[in-house]
């Protein structure tokens, strides 16, 4: 099927099969957790989750431009896909890549089904940005790992049935080289969730409390010890899937979009206003130049090259255009020219300047990784971990 029929059979799937808005539960209640599984059950019938996964894991088996044909035609709806963006955007594609048939045949048709819900746990009270700095400890015991500590800032893990992390498997190596990726029962003995409620008043995020959490060994991902390159995989597919706006609902038509914007002003009679159109053109460059660095991004991983670090340029385009995004309709239509919906996506606007590393971490990586400009200097790259300062 050419990418034009292929893209045309989803668009006709969409306006026939999705939800109107107001049939949406509550968000983030039990209910809608419901609901958004029943309706990506749906849509994997239909043949349209995980288009390019394998088909012996419950994929399509078709490429890259297929599976961004889909998302670009998702966009332009709200449908109840935000709970699984996670999962088949960052955790799925990283046990493909990496983890063992068994994970594979385990964990991933659920997945794409719906059926269960994933998170990723990387950040902690203590190690943020510098994800290697974390200090949740995994202890061997005969074929068992015991987790013990806290990660926040989880994303879903209230509802999530699953979650990859990372943990240090051994102090007495440089901090990079002593971590080890888990797949963790969100449900196991000693696992405390606690939601935290943000700004806009939603609990979108949590901390969570590993207390002697037993975890078997077959749930490592990857190597032991090797959790560190586990985790550069899962941060070039998060910030590949952020760039690509994978499981963000609404996002082509939604508040702060240009096609959002452009109507909001339309209506309240600006568009005569010719600097009012200057900014809009502005904003309607930079989205389209955030959509090419995607649609590249994309099409080499289709050809099995590996972008590595500049998938950190789509996702700081689109952290940037976000942020710009909501500065540009306060400074059109005023704080009291905001209905609700507007304002909680002014407020949360800033989410995705933080979450996956902020712009300044995305800087540095494009910095010295893409241009090969001199590193920072850095005295803790090969002491020991359990040497350095708290």
């Amino acid at each position: 099927m050419r990418a034009e029929e292929f893209r045309a059979s989803v668009r006709a799937w969409l306006e026939a099969n999705a939800p109107a808005p107001d049939e949406f539960p509550e968000p983030r209640t039990a209910e809608y957790v419901r609901f958004s599984q029943e309706f990506l059950g749906r849509v994997h019938r239909a043949g349209y989750s995980g288009i390019s996964w394998p088909i012996a894991y419950g994929g399509r088996g078709l490429g890259l431009p297929e599976e961004k044909a889909f998302w670009a035609e998702a966009a332009k709806f709200t449908l109840p896909l935000g709970l699984f963006g996670i999962g088949l955007g960052m955790c799925g594609p990283t046990i493909l890549q990496l983890g063992t048939q068994q994970q594979r045949e385990r964990y991933i048709a659920p997945m794409l089904r719906g059926e269960e819900i994933w998170c990723q746990m990387f950040s902690e009270p203590a190690a943020g940005s510098d994800v290697a700095s974390l200090r949740m400890r995994a202890e061997r015991d005969g074929d068992h790992f015991v987790l013990t500590g806290q990660k926040v800032w989880t994303t879903g893990a209230h509802y999530c049935d699953f979650g990859i992390l990372l943990a240090r498997t051994d102090r007495d190596v440089a901090k990079h080289r002593g971590l080890t990726m888990f797949i963790a029962d969100m449900s196991a003995p000693g696992v405390v969730v606690r939601p935290l409620r943000d700004m806009t008043g939603a609990e979108h995020f949590n901390e969570v409390f590993f207390d002697e959490v037993r975890i078997p060994v077959e749930a490592v991902v990857g190597e032991i010890d090797g959790g560190w390159a586990a985790a550069h995989a899962l941060l070039v597919h998060e910030r590949l899937a952020v760039s690509a706006g994978l499981g963000m609902e609404g996002e082509s038509q939604g508040p702060l979009s240009y096609a959002g914007i452009v109507s909001r002003a339309r209506e309240a009679g600006l568009l005569d206003d010719p600097l009012v159109v200057d900014e809009l053109v502005n904003l309607h460059l930079r989205s389209r130049a955030a959509e090419v660095v995607d649609a590249k991004l994309a099409q080499e991983m289709d050809c099995g090259i590996d972008p590595g670090s500049r998938g950190s340029i789509g996702k700081l385009l689109k952290a940037r255009l976000q942020s710009d995004a909501a500065d540009l309709v306060v400074r059109l239509f005023g704080a009291a020219g905001l209905d609700v919906e507007v304002e909680r996506a002014v407020l949360g606007s800033r989410q995705l300047s933080i979450g996956g590393g902020t712009n300044e971490i995305q800087l540095s990586i494009i910095g010295e990784r893409v241009l090969g400009l001199p590193r920072e200097p850095r005295i803790d790259l090969n002491t020991p971990f359990h040497e350095l300062r708290s």
